[in-house]
């Protein structure tokens, strides 16, 4: 018992033991301020200001706009305008959506799937009472050229991407007149154009050259690969101007005609179109 009362005074003279803070000048040491300080005292002064950084800090933060910088709080302004742009967001979709099927009854109209178009029947019985006579449905001038530049090019753009509708026109590789059209019977999967010696040769399309060499039967061969698994072959040459592996553009020289090889009768050029391995006519899609 005596040993605990020993214990607490000896705390206590701890506690209020008093010590002297001095701020002296360096160089000359002379003393500028002085306080007299206890272990009690720099506790509760350390703890009083604790408490006061915590309350002003707690008041910064409630009556300024720091508040919004707070995870997880949300103003009533920040609430409103969440809420409006809730339902913005779903008016879009509803747009969206309708959209969407408005589009897919149009792609069905054009396809010819009419029957599983909704159609709104007040709007069609409306147009059926129009007078057609208010309308006229004679062609222009404008119109009839545009039918035709599309009837030309829908007659020499047949070779279609399997992935979508797009196609590309063939070039005519020469301008001459056909001496030997295409013939299945007769084997002569070709067409023969007569040309003058040394006309330019040049490319139906964009594509590979995978062959370019002489060849005893038919002369100097060029041979490019296509997009779309097309093949073109151009024989009777009397030079290239292309190797193996070059890249090549629609309408850019490749060769030079002439009347070399075995099989040859005379300048021209033996043409030949091939499309997923198999001949196919080029006057199908080239108007030479």
């Amino acid at each position: 018992m005596a040993k605990k009362k020993k214990k607490e005074k000896r705390f206590a003279k701890k506690l209020l033991h008093k010590y002297r803070l001095v701020i002296l000048n360096e160089d000359t040491f002379e003393e500028r301020f002085a306080i007299k300080l206890t272990r009690l005292n720099v506790f509760v002064l350390t703890s009083l200001s604790a408490i006061i950084l915590v309350f002003l800090t707690i008041l910064l933060i409630a009556f300024t706009p720091l508040r919004e910088y707070i995870p997880g709080y949300s103003s009533t302004q920040l609430k409103r305008e969440a809420t409006r742009l809730n339902f913005k967001t779903d008016s879009m979709l509803q747009e969206m959506l309708l959209n969407e099927r408005y589009l897919a009854s149009i792609k069905k109209v054009l396809k010819g799937d009419v029957a599983s178009v909704e159609f709104n029947r007040d709007s069609i019985l409306a147009v059926a009472k129009e007078d057609p006579d208010i309308f006229d449905i004679q062609p222009n001038r404008e119109d009839s050229l545009l039918r035709e530049k599309v009837n030309k090019e829908d007659k020499y753009n047949l070779f279609e991407s399997n992935t979508g509708n797009s196609s590309y026109v063939l070039f005519p590789p020469v301008n001459g007149v056909v001496s030997d059209r295409y013939n299945i019977e007769a084997k002569h999967f070709a067409i023969d154009i007569v040309v003058p010696q040394d006309t330019p040769v040049k490319a139906t399309a964009d594509g590979t050259v995978i062959f370019a060499e002489w060849t005893v039967e038919t002369g100097y061969v060029v041979i490019i690969e296509h997009a779309q698994e097309l093949i073109s072959v151009y024989k009777h040459n009397t030079s290239i101007t292309k190797t193996q592996g070059d890249l090549v553009k629609a309408g850019e020289v490749i060769a030079m005609s002439g009347n070399t090889g075995e099989y040859s009768t005379g300048p021209h050029l033996h043409f030949e179109l091939w499309s997923n391995g198999y001949p196919v006519n080029p006057e199908n899609f080239i108007d030479f």
